[in-house]
């Protein structure tokens, strides 16, 4: 990252000695030539503290001179100490504005910034000289660091008041300001202001856009600075490169590496790695390598940028050699890889990196591990661990932020405690509107759509704008409810009330819930009104309602864009060959099977879970590797007994889900991973525990009502989540009431 240019604070002048003085201040004046060099030997804060004593035992402490450099020491250098520093700048009666611009300078690049826009304020009404351009910049700075865009705006205003708003490391500063604030206009206009423009002030711009995901005029900028024949060194290089990475542009990248060689721009450690982490973001992680075995100098952003490339393209075996081979193992690089294997569909194996990491006791998680830990147990539905963490959060004091609460809400909702994400949600003061939607997302993935509006009508009282996932999540629960009118006044409100466009999947939303109450022709209407083309999800959402609806035609016609868009996705011909099972066009089925074959598709295979004891165990249809198989079995064969007792017939219509088990027949339906979960949860949870099972596709609907007879005959209550809702079974009643 660049940082601002500023000139060094000037030193007030040394006092002249021919001037009349009494004959302390000539004592004085002879002393502090002495003690000057005696402070520049320094090495440590005990030698500073030692000349500070000596200073006021002579009384040199109070020599302006002398002072303004103690106190530089104490509060800039290498070994400073803040804290210190104050405690000597409240003891001088009147410091003069070298002193303070000090101060205001070593708290900007402090952990608390706040401070440094504090002792401004005090300068203002305790300093007889006014602010100077060496004083702003920090200022400043200190305002972009806690991004505090009306304060920065004051002090900028308060700048040109002072007659110094042409100076150029002020606008420098102002560039950088704006642009971090996220006011990339202002930011540009200021630039556009700065009369006579250095290396620093195109650095800053360039930086500026890169920095906030416009990669496109960030290389304008570039292009730009080359025309004005500002010569670019290796900070406009990192942001440059930066630009090429978020553009996923290798071959610009390259070019940009050779610039740097064939016009001689210094390289260094920061420059190298801003090549590095480029050539990860566009994927070419081989030439990363090379460029990374050739470095001088390499640091842990080096080692963690490598890590990256190689987590990203997943390829974990080079990814833990990097990792082991690592001088030392920051917590940034335990988060590439939980993070990785979470967003990879790894959840089992991002629990146990973070297991590892809680052996190791050092590094300790912060935030982001936190996030990306939580987000593998929901995917897993492991509540307890979950909850686990929850403890440790509160255990550690770590502050909520709005990413920790928004992924404790997810999870808890995930793993079916819809009543303890609402506490959490209850629990935070500041709720924003990735926190309020993660709330409607809990309501509707429970099917509890009345619920989801009430929370949408809240949010708007507390004046928190929703955004486009806001919609996304109310229009699901819309659909999961059944409240069709109530999702088409959402959806048709979006633009013109809200001014959120609607996108892909919004017309999705809006097609399942038109499709799914039996209004086919108004969704198709929807689809031909779109503004961009739709895509294989919108198609697959009308082709699920032709499914229920046994619209045949319509399903042919949903089919064939589907597979146009998407050829090799397995759950398009699933959908299609139920509906031609339905309509008994049996020769059509067996076309699509041998279609299937030929193009080598591979069904995405069932899979469950379900947390007990601490464990998260997984089935796949027909599993027989568990080490309670025979027990599980066992149990099936009693399930199926007390079903047959009942009444139940399977209903066959659903072996049509899983073409890879055709030799299964009768059997297949009882073994899929779904039923082999809930039996293996009445083996090993006690009766007082809800059997809650997590499964990667759609129940199908002879798992649903096995379900169903399970909570009965059994008296347990029952919480299947599959891929788009959940579904509580109790006393042979699902919350679906049948519609899903």
């Amino acid at each position: 990252m660049a940082t601002l240019s500023t000139p060094l604070i000037s030193l007030p002048r040394h006092p002249n000695p021919s001037s009349p003085t009494t004959v302390n201040n000539d004592l004085r004046s002879s002393s502090h030539t002495a003690v000057i060099p005696q402070i520049e030997q320094c090495t440590n804060i005990g030698q500073l503290k030692q000349v500070h004593a000596q200073m006021l035992r002579t009384g040199l402490f109070f020599d302006p001179y002398s002072t303004s450099k103690l106190i530089s020491a104490c509060a800039l250098s290498s070994f400073s100490s803040i804290d210190y520093a104050r405690q000597m700048f409240d003891q001088i009666p009147q410091p003069n504005l070298y002193t303070w611009n000090t101060l205001i300078r070593a708290y900007a690049s402090s952990a608390d910034p706040v401070e440094s826009i504090l002792v401004f304020l005090d300068m203002l009404y305790g300093c007889s000289e006014c602010p100077n351009k060496y004083t702003y910049p920090f200022v400043i700075k200190a305002a972009s660091e806690l991004r505090a865009l009306h304060t920065g705006g004051a002090i900028h205003g308060m700048a040109i008041k002072s007659s110094l708003g042409s100076d150029i490391y002020i606008l420098n500063s102002l560039v950088h300001f704006y642009g971090t604030c996220g006011d990339l206009g202002l930011a540009r206009r200021v630039f556009g202001k700065t009369p006579k423009k250095d290396v620093v002030s195109w650095n800053s711009i360039i930086t500026v856009f890169a920095q906030g995901n416009c990669p496109e005029e960030a290389l304008e900028l570039f292009k730009e600075m080359e025309a004005e024949n500002v010569e670019p060194n290796d900070v406009t290089m990192v942001g440059v490169l930066s630009a090429c990475g978020q553009k996923v542009d290798l071959e610009f990248g390259r070019w940009v590496c050779l610039y740097i060689a064939r016009n001689r721009i210094t390289e260094n450690l920061t420059l190298n790695n801003a090549v590095l982490d480029m050539y990860v973001k566009c994927g070419s992680v081989e030439e990363a390598k090379i460029l990374f075995d050739r470095m001088p100098e390499k640091d842990i952003v080096s080692w963690t940028t490598m890590l990256d490339g190689y987590a990203q393209s997943r390829n974990y075996d080079k990814a833990w050699r990097i990792f082991d081979a690592m001088p030392s193992q920051d917590i940034a690089a335990w988060n590439v890889l939980i993070s990785s294997y979470e967003q990879s569909g790894k959840p089992k194996e991002a629990l146990a990196v973070f297991n590892e990491l809680q052996k190791s006791k050092s590094p300790k998680p912060d935030g982001v591990t936190l996030v990306s830990t939580l987000a593998a147990c929901s995917q897993l539905g492991a509540i307890e661990l979950g909850g686990q963490i929850h403890v440790y959060m509160k255990k550690q004091g770590i502050k909520m932020n709005s990413h920790l609460t928004t992924s404790l809400i997810d999870m808890y909702a995930k793993c079916g405690d819809l009543d303890k994400a609402l506490e959490v949600f209850n629990s935070v003061e500041r709720r924003d509107v990735f926190v309020w939607s993660a709330m409607i997302s809990g309501f509707a993935m429970h099917g509890r759509g009345r619920d989801a509006l009430d929370i949408f009508s809240k949010m708007l009282e507390a004046k928190v704008n929703p955004n486009a996932v806001t919609f996304t999540n109310l229009l699901c629960a819309c659909s999961h409810a059944g409240l069709v009118d109530k999702g088409k006044m959402f959806f048709y409100q979006m633009e013109p009330v809200y001014s959120v466009v609607p996108g892909v999947k919004h017309y999705a939303c809006m097609v399942n819930i038109l499709g799914r109450s039996g209004n086919l022709e108004e969704a198709v209407e929807l689809i031909e009104k779109m503004k961009t083309p739709p895509t294989a999800s919108v198609w697959g959402a009308l082709l699920a309602a032709c499914g229920l609806h046994g619209s045949f035609e319509l399903a042919e016609k949903a089919c064939s864009h589907m597979l146009e868009l998407d050829p090799r996705n397995h759950g398009h011909y699933v959908l299609l060959s139920n509906i031609y099972a339905k309509t008994g066009k049996w020769e059509e089925v067996s076309g699509l099977r041998k279609l299937v074959r030929d193009l080598g598709i591979k069904k995405e295979r069932g899979c469950s879970s379900i947390e007990a004891n601490g464990s998260v165990h997984e089935f796949l249809v027909g599993d027989n590797f568990h080490p309670l198989c025979k027990e599980i079995y066992s149990k099936l064969d009693e399930i199926a007994g007390r079903l047959k007792l009942v009444g139940y017939v399977p209903n066959k219509s659903h072996l049509l889900h899983f073409w890879e088990e055709e030799d299964m027949k009768d059997h297949a339906l009882i073994l899929h991973s779904e039923k082999l979960a809930i039996a293996f949860g009445l083996i090993s949870l006690s009766p007082s525990q809800p059997i809650q099972v997590v499964k990667n596709l759609c129940v199908c609907g002879d798992c649903h009502t096995v379900a169903k007879l399970i909570s009965k005959l059994y008296g347990r209550v029952i919480l299947l989540r599959d891929r788009y809702r959940f579904h509580h079974f109790r006393d042979g009643h699902c919350s679906c009431n049948d519609y899903w």
